[in-house]
């Protein structure tokens, strides 16, 4: 079966348990494969050419479901908590010494960035307007991948983000750009990227999802015994990075422990609240094509209970 990734750290959960053989105990063949976006694996989970993907969920997301392309959101993939502000809003460098930014309302007027149109880090940004007493409208937004803010501070292209790691420690390390809010501040609890499963995987062959459920759970809880204070310092750490180095292209160790990781619900559970202000956001922005499609339409969290039911409650490492 094949895993379509959007290749950042919130990807750890598939990586864990492959590298650990937890799908291979569950009797599963997986093949992951990396796209640029969610978005981009819309069509091949349609088809049922991916059972599974894991990424954002945008606008484009609820209007492929109006138009019947079928699929549902059944597990969290990584979800914003206290300490774990793994986006943030950041500012340039230089702004913020001249003092041209000191608080949210200096924002007016800024080019800022974000990943793409209609997303979890638009809505992000909506959220730290906000803070400032400021609109959407109010600064000027420009859509550009996460990997690319960094040049774009260096040339001086924006002048501030909503951007995500392992770019956000690069740019500050690079003296480019401050981070001055984790979005743990200016959103916290936000559901930032999901596990989807396609309608042919969930209707056809649902005993093999029940299986790859449980060994993507077991996973995520490898990965949250490596947690500990903001950091992957936790008791499970060193095996972690070992696998993030193995299956990512950051090659250095130290940027895993220097970076904000994301967190994820070691019982899979999708923060619906959470997803409904996104689509709010999304429909305010005329982006949704569909007036009745809804969350609660989308979600099935019965694949993230059956996991839970039979592995039992997450229990954390002692320290």
């Amino acid at each position: 079966m094949r895993i379509g990734i959007a290749r950042t750290i919130s990807d750890v959960g598939y990586y864990v348990a492959d590298a650990m053989g937890f799908f291979r105990e569950e009797g599963l063949e997986v093949s992951i494969i990396g796209f640029n976006s969610a978005a981009q694996m819309v069509a091949p989970l349609g088809t049922g050419e991916l059972e599974v993907g894991g990424g954002t969920v945008s606008a484009g997301f609820y209007n492929a479901v109006g138009r019947g392309i079928l699929m549902k959101i059944v597990a969290d993939q990584a979800s914003i908590k206290p300490g774990y502000g793994f986006s943030s809003l950041m500012v340039r460098k230089d702004h913020v010494e001249s003092g041209r930014y000191k608080t949210f309302a200096d924002l007016r007027g800024m080019k800022v960035a974000v990943g793409a149109p209609g997303t979890g880090s638009a809505s992000a940004l909506n959220e730290a307007l906000k803070k400032g007493g400021l609109k959407y409208g109010d600064v000027e937004v420009v859509y550009i991948g996460f990997p690319e803010h960094l040049p774009a501070y260096k040339n001086k292209g924006i002048d501030a983000s909503i951007t995500n790691e392992p770019t956000m420690t690069r740019a500050i390390e690079d003296a480019v750009a401050v981070r001055v809010a984790g979005n743990d501040v200016t959103y916290p609890d936000q559901q930032t990227a999901v596990t989807f499963f396609s309608d042919h995987f969930i209707s056809n062959r649902r005993e093999l999802a029940e299986r790859f459920m449980r060994a993507y759970i077991r996973g995520v809880r490898i990965y949250n015994d490596a947690l500990k204070d903001g950091r992957l310092a936790g008791p499970k750490a060193n095996e972690v990075i070992a696998i993030l180095t193995r299956y990512t292209p950051i090659k250095d160790a130290g940027m895993f422990r220097r970076m904000v990781p994301s967190w994820v619900n070691p019982d899979g559970e999708v923060n619906v609240a959470s997803l409904k202000k996104d689509l709010d956001f999304f429909r305010a922005l005329g982006l949704i094509e569909k007036k009745d499609i809804s969350v609660d339409a989308v979600v099935d969290s019965s694949f993230a209970k059956a996991a839970v039911a039979k592995l039992g409650p997450y229990q954390s490492p002692p320290n």
